[in-house]
């Protein structure tokens, strides 16, 4: 009996051993990071003030929030977040005050935590849909709606306009009125004139046309004349007279009978030179 008391003392004691063996490195890990970050804040804490910075100036430098600088010099793990995350604010911090912030912080034991995040897609009310949602994919609907209606308009409006046929002077069927212009063609008609000091040209006209007078070589009209003008130009040497819509003009010279210059909807000009 007496051995097997001994035997079992001697299991319990092994076995008391190996639970604190086991026990002892997770609070060893975390005294030696409040040692370590005491001594490390004290000394961020000395440069500091050293230099004559502020906690103000510090926060302001990199943008650490006060409260972080606070616990880093004074050592209090309570107010600082994961040890990896407290290593990267006592580098960031070291290299504000000139110190290698690498070489300074990897003194700080971080140990094998690990940081878990929780994926937001396993919380059952990230799927949960609200009467916001439903409103906001009503929005969606009208305002895709409005868009597509209006592009729709706009791509009928464009082919409307590109198939929509273009008159000219040229097209233009007898008898009917031709569209104000300038010509694109011509058909000249050569008409002299002798003993006369001067050259006289007067049009009337019946349909509306555009015309171009130029008068001893500069252009003394050029525009569009309405059904019933009557106009009148002279010059020293040589008169010249262009008409868009020809059979709707009728041209006098030197005040003789007035005459037609052409077809309708044709293009001819008229050309009168002293020899």
């Amino acid at each position: 009996m007496i051995q097997l008391a001994q035997g079992a003392k001697k299991k319990m004691k092994w076995f008391r051993r190996d639970v604190e063996q086991k026990e002892t490195p997770a609070t060893s890990i975390e005294e030696q990071r409040a040692e370590k970050l005491a001594q490390m804040g004290a000394q961020l804490s000395a440069t500091r003030q050293q230099y004559g910075f502020s906690i103000e100036d510090v926060v302001n430098y990199t943008k650490i929030p006060r409260k972080l600088v606070q616990g880093i010099e004074e050592g209090n793990l309570e107010d600082l977040p994961e040890p990896v995350y407290i290593q990267g604010l006592i580098r960031q911090y070291a290299d504000a005050l000139g110190y290698k912030g690498s070489e300074f912080a990897s003194t700080f034991p971080i140990g094998t935590s690990r940081v878990v995040l929780k994926p937001v897609w396993k919380n059952p009310s990230f799927f949960k849909l609200r009467p916001f949602h439903f409103y906001l994919l009503y929005v969606l609907i009208i305002v895709g709606s409005v868009s597509g209606l209006s592009n729709w308009l706009n791509g009928a409006t464009m082919i409307a306009n590109e198939t929509k046929p273009s008159v000219k002077p040229g097209n233009v069927a007898q008898g009917n009125k031709p569209t104000p212009g300038k010509p694109e063609s011509e058909t000249q008609t050569n008409t002299f004139s002798r003993n006369q000091k001067e050259v006289e040209v007067g049009v009337t006209l019946k349909e509306e046309s555009w015309i171009q007078v130029i008068a001893d070589g500069k252009i003394t009209y050029q525009g569009t004349l309405k059904e019933g003008s009557k106009r009148t130009w002279k010059a020293q040497k040589e008169l010249t007279v262009k008409a868009g819509n020809a059979g709707g003009v009728l041209v006098s010279v030197n005040q003789q009978e007035a005459k037609k210059m052409g077809k309708p909807g044709t293009v001819e000009q008229l050309r009168i030179a002293l020899n």
